[in-house]
């Protein structure tokens, strides 16, 4: 019964190794597709930011403008900067602490 259960444990570990991570996601959440990356310095993600009266502590700071998820890599799921970001919860007028992918 050990032996069996060896076996498992050993076959499941290496299904796990050999199973893909899927591409369309990043330890942060789901890959965001943004129509412009920029900084929370320049003047158009500045007056966003403020709007929503965010406070970003590093003005370098990678901002992702007019973002949504990317939905399907495989079928060009995302025309414009695919990126990950730290913060998408303000909807898809801009995520902050972006960083571009390559897909």
């Amino acid at each position: 019964m050990q032996f069996k259960l060896a076996m498992f444990t050993a076959a499941l570990a290496t299904l796990a190794a050999a199973t893909p991570t899927p591409r369309d996601t990043c330890s942060t959440g789901a890959m965001q597709c943004c129509n412009s990356l920029t900084t929370a310095n320049d003047p158009a993600a500045a007056s966003i930011i403020h709007s929503l009266g965010v406070v970003v502590q590093d003005v370098n700071a990678g901002v992702g403008l007019q973002c949504s998820p990317v939905i399907g890599l495989g079928s060009g799921g995302c025309k414009a900067q695919a990126v990950c970001c730290q913060n998408n919860s303000h909807g898809t007028l801009i995520s902050i602490g972006c960083v571009p992918v390559q897909l």
